[in-house]
């Protein structure tokens, strides 16, 4: 390949969202794709995660991570082949898990690459089970939650990326585990599927009474990924020294003031006082990256020894991505949303 035979074709911030990103927020442009310079690799994108995170990074509200840029490329993890290299320790053909976010093609200098096996049957996965996803469902569940046999163990967005997996490893460790999850279907795959042994449809407008039901003895540990409304049913359920992880609170991402309603600060800080209740945030990667290889290790043991199941949805085309992820935060994707950019 010569430099300018093929165009990058890239996914920008075009203007920040006021509350829902909508399709005007996103721009599509292409560039020559450039020659890697010494250290330097080419990548092609095979497959592009989409995240509830990203929501947060098209904000310039203060943050864990910088704001993506008016005109910058859309952040984002892919796997992707090396298809140039100028660095000693890659060759063309290489697979890897990298951050370079909606474009076709990126230069990377190879700090921050992962190496995945080259002759992987199913890339995709280190998107979710195996990557970011399952991750933090294995972290924030195992080192924060610290469930125990016999624990109650509810987990909301359970047919999601994270929230599938945390409550299959819950099923490992002998806990009893009831999901959350929006609409029948979804449910059904929860609990005949991946092996839960309740689900509730959290848009049942009896969703309050059906998850204290559900949840007789109280709840142990609450995987957190939605706050809102499933976060107030969930709260009066709570036992003493009940943990709660929190990876996300996608009910709360576009809005753009605090929720109508009466302030529930007081309850929610008296609640965690007089049943000692540990609630704690993560940012998976920023604070446990270091433990990488313990969670890849036995993840990929679980996945081929079938205890752990995953579903994708898999959207084709780097141009779909805009309204592929403005779904996601609406909640119409079903299992973990992936773009195939390119075909391998």
């Amino acid at each position: 390949m010569t430099e300018n035979t093929l165009m990058n074709h890239q996914i920008v911030l075009n203007s920040r969202p006021n509350g829902a990103p909508t399709p005007d927020n996103f721009r599509a442009q292409s560039t020559p794709v450039p020659m890697p310079a010494s250290g330097q690799v080419l990548l092609r994108t095979l497959y592009l995660s989409l995240d509830p995170y990203m929501r947060g990074r098209m904000s310039d509200a203060a943050s864990y991570a910088a704001a993506v840029g008016i005109g910058e490329v859309m952040v984002g993890a892919v796997v992707a082949r090396v298809e140039a290299s100028q660095h000693p320790g890659y060759r063309v053909g290489d697979l890897v898990l990298a951050n370079t976010g909606w474009q076709k093609f990126a230069l990377s200098d190879t700090n921050d690459l992962i190496r995945l096996d080259a002759d992987l049957a199913q890339p995709s996965l280190a998107l979710g089970v195996l990557g970011m996803p399952g991750f933090t469902a294995y972290m924030g569940l195992l080192d924060i939650g610290q469930p125990k046999a016999g624990d109650t163990v509810v987990v909301a967005a359970a047919s999601g990326a994270v929230g599938s997996v945390v409550g299959q490893i819950a099923k490992i460790k002998g806990c009893r585990v009831v999901g959350l999850a929006g609409g029948a279907e979804k449910c059904a795959y929860v609990v005949n599927e991946l092996g839960f042994d309740a689900c509730i449809d959290h848009r049942s407008p009896d969703f309050a009474q059906a998850l204290a039901t559900a949840c007789a003895k109280g709840i142990d540990v609450y995987f957190e990924s939605v706050g809102g409304a499933v976060f107030d049913a969930v709260l009066p359920l709570l036992n003493t020294g009940a943990r709660i992880p929190v990876c996300g609170l996608i009910a709360h991402y576009n809005d753009t003031a605090l929720p109508p309603g009466p302030d529930r600060l007081s309850l929610l800080t008296r609640t965690l006082l007089i049943k000692r209740i540990k609630m704690q945030g993560f940012i998976i990667f920023d604070d446990y990256g270091h433990r990488y290889d313990e969670f890849f290790t036995q993840m990929s043991k679980w996945v081929a020894d079938g205890r752990i199941k995953f579903k994708e949805d898999i959207v084709d085309g780097l141009e779909n991505a805009p309204q592929a992820f403005i779904g996601l935060l609406e909640g119409r994707n079903f299992g973990k949303l992936i773009v195939r950019v390119t075909k391998d």
